[in-house]
């Protein structure tokens, strides 16, 4: 019984490819794909960090590969998914999770960051789905895709942080809108929306003792979450458990948007 109920989440035969993938929720998303035995494509514009993931899931007997690539490379970005579907000759989940955030506030942010924030966690994440989705649509065999919001684009925030928390509602509604356009396709569009993750991504924040205990306080299970927290929703999501379930916003974020 024990083992029937699990295998809803068992990934065999799939392939996966997650972007931002050589570090903190990317790195645990790859992980656990790779241990529900999807093989795992790590894509990230550090070609070291993509390489050391791949080689850590293969050094305990998974498999994955590695490619550096900017989601803003809209022909970079299709050369590395055509790659993975001519290897692979399947696309079945992306987990779509590359970002950026520059914190400024409003009246002070320049225009070329408020740009540089747009093109990867609003563009890049809709270029993503979209050649991803014409290759799964293309096999037939129909798919997942994860997208990473966060808390931000579902509240105003602790802190100014305009461009991420504008990309991130964006991608809120984006996830809603592609999983309606694509539901006949058989391509289920869902997205996780962490809290503060204890990450290299917000080491800058955490590092100040009274920043991490004003985050803290606004989060009622009072702690940061773990990546890997965050990559198990990501894995529901990606996998036949959540075969319902589309267009669904999944905050992982221990009550913070329950105040």
């Amino acid at each position: 019984m024990r083992h029937a109920v699990l295998q809803r989440f068992a990934l065999d035969g799939k392939v996966a490819v997650v972007t931002g993938g050589g570090d903190g929720i990317g790195r645990a998303a790859s992980h656990h794909l790779a241990s529900a035995g999807a093989i795992v494509a790590i894509l990230d514009t550090n070609g070291a960090k993509a390489d050391a993931v791949a080689q850590s899931i293969g050094d305990v007997g998974g498999k994955a590969t590695a490619y550096q690539v900017s989601v803003t490379d809209e022909a970079g970005l299709e050369g590395v998914l055509t790659a993975v579907m001519k290897t692979h000759g399947r696309l079945d989940i992306l987990v779509n999770n590359a970002g950026v955030a520059i914190r400024a506030k409003a009246l002070e942010m320049s225009i070329e960051d408020w740009n540089q924030v747009l093109a990867v966690n609003l563009t890049g994440m809709f270029l993503a789905a979209r050649i991803s989705a014409r290759h799964m649509i293309a096999a037939g065999n129909g798919g997942a895709i994860v997208n990473t919001a966060s808390i931000m684009g579902l509240s105003g925030g602790l802190y100014p942080n305009v461009a991420y928390q504008t990309t991130k509602g964006g991608v809120v509604n984006m996830t809603r809108a592609l999983a309606l356009e694509w539901v006949n396709s058989k391509i289920r569009v869902n997205a996780v929306a962490p809290t503060f993750v204890r990450t290299a991504f917000i080491s800058g924040l955490i590092s100040n003792p009274e920043v991490l205990a004003t985050i803290e306080a606004a989060t009622p299970m009072n702690r940061l979450a773990e990546p890997e927290e965050i990559a198990d929703a990501i894995l529901f999501l990606a996998s036949p458990a959540a075969a319902m379930i589309t267009g669904a916003i999944v905050p992982v974020d221990g009550g913070y948007l329950a105040r």
